[in-house]
């Protein structure tokens, strides 16, 4: 009975509900944005090629991070669902289970990773006066797994549980030592020796070990880390399928996705000509647009908790209305952001850039980006939504789809035969968009995706 008051609470007041979950994921996103900005501020103020490297080695750590996403994934899935459906012995066995598998698989990507440096550097076609400074970068962020493992992973059983405000003291630790140490270590300020790039890769590895152990107190203060929280053997295998179903397609989505990111680079980084300045363009363009992409990932978020809590409440009608209003308010809310970013955007490049050709390459990029931004939104909050459900499938597909058939065969075409520079790359980037959003919207519309969710129903009472 209190689940369903607190589905019809949440009914009754919508757009407060998406707000009161969104706002506190915003600002998380906001540190994130900032933890971003004093990489690229300080890399600028080394040189472009430092600047360049942590542009690329920072979309590399994404890729080796996916196993977590997918996991992350899988739990806000079957937590927000399981909390719907009011199985709290579930609830507290999947979040035992999910800080199992975030401690040995970062473990297992951080030994599998070391090996494997030469040969990524390689794929990347790095250019020979960046490749010590990039060898450094990916070094130290293979060393930083095992701790980015804990850390994503227990945000998302935070807000699975819809306690958003955790994440949030989190982050905000992250946010201030990596300043602290990127600034300090990386210029030498503050009486901290001063070792240049290689700072910027050790303020990495401690704020995020930081975040780690602020998290894993606090669910220690909340009572989740008790024995009873870590499941036995027999209902581990009876859990783990369906955190599989979900997972399996968000990581290799993960892995389709940001390989196409990499292509994308290597791609730019095989231009005829000014491909250090379009690289290190394109890590500001990346940063700056991060900013408008905050409110867009908490709606995302949000987007999946709300669906996963109704559906758990085995309530699919009332999931898809949550899913166009929380659709509706991020297009209107975060396109009217839009405009009013674009009056600073000059000012904000040069902020980060002394050099003339990396800012003009900057902004060559943020101008298709930001005109891609209403189909960029409408792709990630419909999949977050999509994520809730467990239906992670579609998302595989359509947007590793729209990046391997669209976007990297137009960038290469346009880039290299077309136009001869990097703006053929960043038109392709949006033509991509169109399409990717558009699949989307048509499924989240039309499609069944609300059969993939953990609770099932059979003769009125719950089967799962």
């Amino acid at each position: 009975m209190s689940n369903e008051l607190n589905a019809v609470n949440m009914s009754r007041a919508p757009y407060r509900t998406i707000w009161n979950l969104a706002w506190p994921q915003i600002l998380m996103m906001l540190f994130h944005f900032f933890i971003g900005l004093a990489d690229v501020w300080v890399a600028g103020l080394i040189n472009r090629e430092v600047q360049a490297s942590l542009g690329i080695i920072s979309q590399s750590l994404f890729f080796l991070l996916v196993v977590a996403m997918a996991i992350a994934n899988g739990a806000v899935a079957a937590i927000s669902q399981s909390i719907g459906a009011g199985l709290h012995k579930r609830v507290k066995r999947y979040v035992g289970l999910c800080l199992i598998l975030a401690a040995i698989l970062g473990g297992i990507f951080l030994m599998l990773g070391l090996p494997l440096t030469n040969l990524l550097l390689n794929a990347l076609q790095i250019p020979e006066e960046m490749r010590p400074v990039t060898e450094y970068f990916l070094t130290v962020y293979l060393l930083v797994l095992p701790p980015y493992y804990m850390m994503i992973i227990t945000n998302a059983i935070f807000r699975a549980r819809k306690e958003v405000m955790y994440p949030l003291y989190s982050i905000m630790a992250v946010t201030i030592l990596n300043g602290v140490l990127d600034i300090g270590l990386g210029l030498g300020w503050w009486g901290f020796p001063n070792i240049g790039f290689k700072g910027l890769a050790w303020a990495t590895f401690g704020s995020v070990s930081l975040g780690a152990s602020v998290n894993l107190y606090m669910l220690y203060r909340k009572g989740l880390l008790k024995p009873e929280s870590f499941p036995p053997l027999r209902w581990i295998k009876r859990a783990v399928p369906y955190l599989a179903k979900v997972a399996w397609p968000a990581g290799l989505l993960q892995i389709v996705w940001h390989s196409g990111y990499l292509v994308l680079y290597a791609i730019t980084a095989s231009l005829p000509w000014g491909k250090i300045d379009a690289l290190a363009g394109m890590a500001i363009g990346l940063r700056i647009e991060a900013l408008l992409f905050l409110p867009a990932f908490a709606f995302n978020m949000t987007a999946s908790i709300l669906i996963g809590h109704y559906l758990g409440a085995q309530q699919p009608g009332e999931a898809k209305k949550f899913g166009f209003r929380i659709l509706g308010l991020g297009l209107v809310s975060i396109s009217l952001f839009s405009i009013i970013i674009w009056q600073f955007l000059a000012s904000w490049v040069n902020l980060l850039t002394p050099d003339s050709a990396v800012a003009a390459q900057a902004m060559s990029y943020l101008k298709w980006n930001m005109l891609a931004i209403p189909f960029t939104l409408t792709s990630m909050i419909l999949a977050g939504a999509l994520n809730g459900a467990g239906a992670t499938i579609y998302n595989m597909f359509i947007m590793g789809g729209a990046s391997w058939l669209i976007r990297l065969p137009l960038a290469y075409y346009l880039g290299h035969f077309v136009m001869n520079s990097a703006e053929g790359i960043w038109i392709a980037m949006f033509c991509s968009q169109i399409v990717q959003s558009s699949v989307l919207l048509y499924v989240f519309t039309f499609k069944n995706w609300q059969k993939f969710a953990l609770i099932k129903t059979k003769n009125g009472k719950n089967t799962s």
